[in-house]
């Protein structure tokens, strides 16, 4: 599926922002042999990161069209961390203008109503979306334990319940990612992001969580209901692992072929090393 759907991409453009995940689209189009563009959003995306790629900065609508045309793009890849603009200061240009009341409408909906929309006006634009996962299909967590550290019975409750909080939270729009240790909800993601919330762990009371010695808790990370999986999958890489087991957790569980894994080799060396498992589950399972 992948490599047909690969034969009729004749140039693509990367929407990036900043993060690791650009650069692996960057490797695996390349290893595809088609062209690619990026196109960096100012204040994330750094052109030092992409060494000998057409690249190009651009942050307004109209500048970040007339790229893409310019270099033939058909087909548009977003990746990367994008902060979601302060509308009260933001400053579009002619063509943004054209969209603001839709994007500040959409921003008031939630995230996935807000990414949504941004995919929505390339499209009419001509663009066709192509996902990450599509472009680099390694990247996608398998069905079943990655690495050899295996995940207890001891931590399927906590996983159980971490997998039905992920999803209460997605249908709201709030996150992806959810901590659950012995039935106790420990945190949940908002707009701090996953590294943020794990980090918070270790201001808890270390009566109701674990440690580097004795872990306990379960991360669960979990696309939303209504997501478009296009853009903004939930993602494990290294400095995830060393979080976790940072924050005392045993593991990790998310959604098989709906969680993107950056640095696969090193993240798996690392949970070995550490301790930490990682399972991929069907969206199915509970």
């Amino acid at each position: 599926m992948y490599a047909k759907f690969l034969e009729i991409i004749l140039n693509i453009g990367l929407i990036a922002g900043a993060g690791k995940l650009p650069k692996y689209i960057i490797s695996g189009v390349n290893e595809s042999g088609y062209n690619i563009s990026v196109i960096g959003i100012k204040n994330f995306a750094k052109k030092s990161d992409y060494p000998g790629a057409k690249f190009y900065y651009a942050s307004e609508l109209g500048k970040i069209l007339k790229t893409l045309r310019n270099n033939n793009v058909t087909d548009v890849c977003f990746a990367g961390v994008i902060k979601r603009p302060d509308f009260n200061s933001f400053k579009p240009d002619l063509k943004g203008l054209k969209h603001l009341k839709g994007l500040i409408d959409a921003a008031r909906k939630g995230d996935d109503a807000l990414m949504r929309y941004i995919l929505g006006m390339f499209e009419k634009e001509g663009f066709s979306i192509v996902s990450p996962q599509i472009l680099c299909k390694d990247l996608l967590l398998p069905e079943g334990k990655l690495g050899s550290i295996p995940m207890y019975n001891s931590h399927r409750l906590d996983a159980d319940k971490g997998v039905s909080v992920a999803r209460l939270m997605g249908r709201a729009d709030i996150g992806q990612s959810v901590v659950v240790a012995n039935g106790l909800v420990l945190a949940v993601e908002a707009q701090e992001g996953t590294d943020l919330m794990l980090d918070r762990l270790n201001e808890l009371p270390k009566e109701i969580r674990g440690n580097t010695q004795n872990p306990r808790g379960v991360l669960v990370k979990a696309v939303k209901p209504s997501q478009d999986t296009r853009i903004d999958l939930p993602t494990i890489g290294p400095e995830t692992i060393e979080r976790v087991s940072k924050a005392g957790l045993a593991g990790i569980v998310a959604i098989s072929e709906k969680t993107l894994i950056l640095d696969r080799a090193n993240v798996i060396k690392l949970a070995d090393r550490l301790g930490v498992f990682i399972v991929g589950i069907t969206s199915s399972e509970k």
